[in-house]
């Protein structure tokens, strides 16, 4: 079967992915937004005066582009890991595996719902956070690309994490001591180069960092590092992450016994 024919199979799958977060808005898109909007107060009430990162660039604003790559991410890999845990918990994926739906199919309607639930809570953390700082859009292409790598990195590695594991503290020990500290540790909050040399060094071996450096030259056409080099390092990790995750679905690992 190929890709062509993937794509109409994974479209039944893929809608119920959306709906399934869709029906819990509340949950899934409110409460990210409403976290976000959190963040932005706290740390913009408190560091708006004493830090500044880019030239003409007020705190607050320097962080609206990190908290909406942040959400975008989180809620890319909470949708995709959370629906496979809980099917294969609950017993319902035997429905899914009793289709003719290949491997592909698979990816495509789980990452593909992953990335609509990303953007949608990026999306929405940016409306309501821009209402307190509007950060502009200097170079809006970057913004886009790297919200869609992120979205598809993040919901391929949910994929994994969901296959992987076997209970819910399995899944939220990945969430815990993966996801979040990669998430934090990316420069949401701050800029490398604030760091002393060792953590700066490190920072670079983070892939989130790369995505939050080039998401955020989008904003303000300046960035840590050469967009294009975010660009190389942030393909690589999609597609090593997607081409794992298509790998373990062909060989049904831990779904098909």
């Amino acid at each position: 079967m190929n890709w062509a024919n993937s794509f109409a199979g994974a479209s039944p799958l893929f809608r119920k992915e959306v709906l399934r977060f869709w029906k819990v808005s509340f949950q899934t898109v409110g409460a990210p937004v409403l976290t976000a909007v959190l963040y932005l107060l706290i740390f913009g009430h408190v560091l708006e005066d004493h830090v500044q990162v880019f030239k003409d660039v007020g705190y607050t604003r320097f962080l609206i582009p990190g908290l909406v790559m942040m959400s975008l991410l989180q809620n890319a890999f909470a949708n995709s890991s959370s629906s496979l845990i809980q099917s294969k918990i609950t017993g319902n994926l035997v429905f899914v595996l009793l289709t003719p739906l290949s491997h592909r199919a698979w990816f495509l309607a789980y990452v593909g719902a992953s990335l609509v639930r990303g953007l949608t809570v990026g999306t929405g953390v940016f409306l309501v956070t821009a209402w307190f700082a509007p950060p502009g859009l200097a170079e809006p292409g970057w913004a886009l690309c790297f919200a869609v790598l992120g979205g598809t990195l993040l919901g391929a590695l949910g994929l994994i994490a969901g296959l992987w594991a076997e209970k819910f503290d399995q899944m939220a020990a990945f969430q815990n001591f993966i996801i979040m500290p990669m998430t934090f540790l990316s420069g949401v909050f701050y800029s490398v180069h604030s760091l002393p040399p060792f953590w700066q060094a490190l920072s670079h071996f983070n892939p989130f960092f790369y995505l939050i450096d080039g998401f955020r030259r989008g904003f303000f056409g300046v960035s840590d590092v050469s967009p294009w080099l975010s660009l190389a390092v942030v393909s690589s990790a999609t597609l090593g992450v997607s081409l794992l995750a298509l790998r373990l679905l062909q060989v049904g690992y831990k779904i098909r016994h």
